[in-house]
């Protein structure tokens, strides 16, 4: 059996919701040096089993408040209709049939009510396992978001991981045009997942983004801890754009105008 099978068949025995801690890292290459660096967690929701999820911990709820809660209208469409049937639809439009498969999506859970996202992740599994393509979910602080639609194209998985491109179609950082192009680098949830978006203007990188998280099995007792031991994870993400934004600006970025926002999603390809 192949490396990539057997992590297909590993990672789709992940539990319905698991815990990634780890580090999420900016770098700025051009036109200025800055970097930052902050320890954050996600959760790998698996979108097919919410209501057996939300009987998980009394901790922790689904669609309604708690300590720590998942909302369905935080992602997609934004009007709580069902994610699984969002995806799905998404993904057979770009010709990728997830019948009998799994959609699990990688996120910040909302504490004490509150989330901001900047990046989500689906990851698409087919009947046997294998991780068939990707939903790169984007949202900025205007309250604008826009989904990049990546089913895995021959040439794109191996040992390594995952390696997709697109043009860049939505306005994130103020600091940055629309006219850039994205290069993902992935390596899906397992004992740990990985996430790197390198932003480039032709072949030189402006600007590296990373998430390397190390699994967590969820529990009442993981809820507590991350709880204590990141307890404004919401505050920490939003006040943390907004600190290095100011210290951008100090070293001289300056502001780029804000185009139209673009249809909700797009599919990687079709530029």
């Amino acid at each position: 059996m192949s490396d990539l099978r057997i992590a297909a068949e590993r990672s789709s025995r992940i539990d319905p919701i698991n815990f990634y801690q780890g580090p999420v890292m900016h770098a700025r290459m051009r036109p200025v040096h800055h970097r930052f660096s902050y320890s954050v967690f996600s959760i790998l929701i698996d979108l097919d089993h919410l209501e057996d999820i939300d009987q998980e911990s009394p901790l922790f709820s689904v669609n309604r408040f708690n300590v720590m809660s998942f909302y369905e209208r935080d992602h997609g469409p934004r009007d709580g209709s069902s994610l699984s049937r969002y995806a799905r639809a998404l993904f057979k439009e770009s010709g990728v049939d997830l019948e009998g498969g799994t959609v699990r999506l990688l996120c910040y859970p909302r504490i004490f009510g509150y989330v901001f996202d900047p990046l989500s992740v689906y990851f698409a599994y087919d009947r046997q396992g294998a991780l068939v393509g990707l939903l790169y979910e984007v949202r900025n602080t205007f309250g604008e978001h826009h989904t990049y639609v990546a089913p895995i194209k021959p040439g794109e998985q191996n040992e390594a991981g995952i390696r997709q491109e697109t043009k860049k179609r939505f306005f994130v950082s103020p600091f940055n045009p629309v006219e850039m192009t994205y290069r993902f680098r992935i390596h899906p949830p397992d004992q740990t997942v990985g996430l790197r978006i390198l932003v480039t203007d032709g072949a030189d990188p402006v600007l590296a983004a990373t998430f390397h998280g190390t699994f967590l099995r969820f529990s009442s007792l993981s809820v507590l801890r991350l709880c204590l031991t990141i307890p404004f994870l919401t505050l920490k993400i939003i006040g943390g754009i907004h600190v290095e934004a100011l210290r951008l600006w100090i070293k001289g970025m300056r502001l780029k105008s804000r185009p139209k926002p673009p249809a909700p999603s797009s599919v990687i390809g079709n530029e």
